[in-house]
């Protein structure tokens, strides 16, 4: 299993920047894939943008294209989400996941909220 813990989140004004970490533990390295969901209240989680964990092949939500970025820290085990460009819509508990053999996103923090003021 892997344990993952969400940090980065906060207040942001519209047209901010915000930068979510995420860090794993227990067996990182043998995850086939890391991403980023987000969840509104009264709404289901979404897919934000994920990252191949050994090529680093990225691949991201419509909503969220050319505006959010993704890498990992393979010394750090940490997957991160760089946010420009923030919207109000852009308000979400944002929680990273990890796919640990190709067959879906199973493991799951405990989500960080990130507010955008407009």
């Amino acid at each position: 299993q892997v344990q993952l813990v969400e940090s980065g989140g906060g207040l942001v004004q519209a047209g901010g920047s915000l930068r979510l970490s995420c860090a794993a533990s227990g067996r990182p390295a043998s995850s086939y894939a890391m991403g980023w969901f987000r969840q509104t209240p009264g709404k289901e989680r979404e897919f934000v943008a994920a990252i191949r964990w050994k090529s680093g092949i990225t691949w991201f939500a419509d909503s969220v294209k050319g505006r959010f970025t993704i890498s990992r820290d393979n010394r750090k085990n940490t997957v991160y989400l760089q946010m420009e460009s923030l919207k109000p819509d852009d308000t979400a508990v944002y929680y990273c996941a990890a796919d640990l053999n190709g067959g879906g996103f199973g493991s799951w923090g405990q989500g960080t909220q990130v507010t955008v003021s407009s």
